[in-house]
């Protein structure tokens, strides 16, 4: 009997598949980076008169797709490490079909991941580590 996936799973599995080749390359350095899926962005820019969000966010068309949680110290005191957080509805409203999500899941991720590893997005596409 076939397993059915809901559209959360099926996003999930597409985000897996457009991290696996920056996996291929950059796996060693990445091992201290998390990766969160959340429906909606809950962030709030904080200059309402600004025309960009800053460079942990990835936005369309002034829409939150992604944003780069640095390591910190949560409420509790307790330490937290990176975190990529892929907002699901805007990516997928991007998107025409699965293989254009895809392929945009793997550009957001570039960004993010050319972010946290403070280098620039061509570079980590064009090499390895």
């Amino acid at each position: 009997m076939p397993v059915f996936k809901n559209r959360a799973q099926r996003f999930d599995d597409m985000v897996l598949e457009a991290l696996e080749p920056i996996e291929e390359r950059w796996g060693d350095e990445l091992t201290e980076l998390d990766l969160a899926v959340d429906m909606v962005p809950e962030i709030e820019q904080t200059d309402p008169d600004a025309t960009s969000w800053p460079p942990e966010v990835v936005e369309d068309l002034g829409v939150p797709l992604a944003q780069l949680v640095p390591a910190g110290v949560d409420r509790r005191g307790m330490p937290t490490r990176a975190r990529i957080v892929l907002y699901r509805r805007p990516l997928e409203a991007r998107s025409r079909d699965g293989i254009d999500l895809v392929d945009l899941l793997h550009e957001v991720l570039v960004e993010q991941i050319a972010c946290y590893l403070g280098v620039e997005p061509d570079s980590l596409e064009a090499g390895g580590n």
